[in-house]
């Protein structure tokens, strides 16, 4: 039998978890290896999909996998959640997010758990009908800057706050500080989701699709903070359980 070390919790097989690619660097596909080696130390197997574009590859990408991990990476190409350009927007890719936004959707057809973190809670969002701020700039009031500059980057940043009744409460509880690494927030939300937990500024912090057994998303970055954080280990560890389920 094999034991996630984040909470001792005994699981009956290794789970093949999908890390989706986080994107292109020059001619590469490349995933961070933080991702790789949180699922590895929360007792799942790590299997790197790359980007291809064929439906029939997808359908086996969703036999094959037992649970899915979406990264962080560049920002999503506004035409896909209904905006043109405006100020502050980054670098996209069009293809990457087209093949993602489609895994997710086909994804959510199943009840196979996923965690999506930073860009791929804003793919979560958008594959849901929902919308991004382009820029924090652009989101109405005051907000904090949610771009740290730190020396290491599971090095905390701000707080948030969980909201009760979410299932993200049940592995991190109901406040936490938090790393960040974003220029872009959630605006419009999408079907079938709620928000999960914000930070003081309002800006929101985590989403969950209360109707799938384990479909949650988080701006910040657990994998950095996976060594650090009891939390953040028994976030990916509840996922790797559901997965082995």
């Amino acid at each position: 039998m094999n034991k996630t070390p984040s909470s001792g919790r005994r699981i009956s097989h290794k789970p093949k978890i999908g890390i989706v690619v986080c994107g292109f660097i020059d001619n590469r596909q490349f995933v961070t290896n933080a991702y790789i080696q949180s699922v590895r130390y929360s007792g799942g197997i790590p299997l790197i999909l790359p980007l291809i574009r064929s439906d029939r590859i997808l359908e086996e990408y969703l036999e094959l996998c037992d649970g899915f991990l979406f990264c962080g990476g560049n920002d999503i190409t506004p035409l896909l959640f209904g905006q043109e350009p405006k100020n502050g927007n980054g670098k996209t890719n069009i293809t990457l997010d087209l093949f993602q936004i489609r895994l997710m959707k086909q994804l959510l057809r199943t009840e196979k758990p996923f965690l999506s973190i930073c860009r791929g809670m804003q793919v979560f969002n958008v594959a849901c009908g929902g919308s991004i701020y382009q820029d924090l700039s652009l989101r109405p009031g005051e907000h904090l800057d949610h771009m740290q500059q730190s020396f290491s980057r599971d090095e905390i940043s701000h707080k948030i706050t969980v909201r009760p009744d979410t299932r993200l409460k049940q592995y991190i509880g109901s406040t936490l500080y938090v790393n960040s690494y974003h220029h872009q927030a959630l605006d419009q939300i999408g079907d079938g989701l709620i928000v999960s937990a914000t930070a003081s500024d309002g800006t929101v912090e985590a989403i969950e699709m209360p109707s799938h057994p384990f479909a949650i998303g988080v701006q910040w970055h657990p994998e950095s903070m996976y060594r650090t954080s009891p939390e953040m280990r028994e976030l990916f560890g509840s996922f790797i359980l559901r997965a082995a389920a």
